[in-house]
């Protein structure tokens, strides 16, 4: 008997891992906002999730960019439209604001250094909000339309300070460096 309880309950440990895990991907997540993206993409480093709508008859697209961080953090959502990787990203940051409440931004990332202070973009960028829960930091915006057409370099990013509501630098091993790629809006 107490093998068969033993086993129901390596069971229950198994069967739980693998709804928390599977909870934690791009196709089945659930907006508090009930808001629904026709594509998606669970990037594969920082524990990051992009969930986009490509609106054809305007050229933007609507994204939501979620990552796991802590609330003393912050992360970062870009496009690069000059090259791969960080340098010449045009980002989208979200922290919490000294004041308590989510806050989101647009930056540009002009070198290795970059002062991360708010800035305009090379392309627009509207309907900018954040927000945390569950562990999970959120930046919602409206991009484009884009110069460069749907395909793009896009980087992500998330670091674990924020000094007078200025992200602080990010690790610069392992997945902090690894975490940039290519993304069709239009064909997923």
């Amino acid at each position: 008997m107490a093998s068969k309880s033993k086993l129901e309950f390596v069971l229950c440990i198994v069967v739980s891992l693998l709804l928390v895990s599977s909870a934690q991907t791009c196709s089945n997540y659930t907006f508090s906002s009930n808001t629904v993206f026709s594509s998606c993409s669970d990037l594969p480093y920082l524990q990051a999730h992009l969930h986009w709508n490509y609106i054809s008859s305007t050229k933007r697209i609507q994204i939501a960019y979620r990552a796991t961080q802590t609330s003393d953090g912050w992360i970062a959502w870009g496009i690069n439209p000059t090259g791969t990787g960080m340098v010449g990203s045009q980002a989208i940051v979200a922290l919490r604001h000294s004041k308590g409440s989510m806050t989101a931004y647009t930056t540009a990332i002009t070198g290795y250094s970059p002062s991360m202070n708010p800035g305009t973009l090379s392309f627009p960028v509207s309907n900018i909000s954040a927000e945390y829960s569950h562990n999970e930091m959120k930046i919602f915006a409206v991009i484009g339309p884009l110069s460069n057409g749907t395909v793009v370099n896009h980087v992500w990013q998330s670091g674990t300070s924020v000094s007078n509501d200025i992200p602080q630098m990010h690790s610069t091993s392992g997945t902090n460096v690894q975490s940039f790629g290519k993304l069709d809006f239009q064909s997923g």
